[in-house]
């Protein structure tokens, strides 16, 4: 994976519970889905079947 610097406020943030949550831009700096069923990915994963949903997010 290829390491680079993220910001708070643009690539994650901190919900209610103290925990990191990444942002779409992060997701797509990353450049690929976890498979993790993150908050904001713009892969289109759906984590309770296992299966990708199309997405018109990707494409911008």
């Amino acid at each position: 994976m290829a390491h680079f610097d993220i910001k708070e406020g643009e690539d994650f943030y901190y919900n209610e519970q103290g925990y990191k949550v990444f942002t779409e831009k992060f997701h797509l700096k990353r450049g690929y889905c976890c498979k993790s069923g993150c908050r904001h990915c713009p892969y289109g994963y759906d984590k309770k079947t296992d299966t990708f949903i199309k997405s018109d997010k990707k494409n911008k």
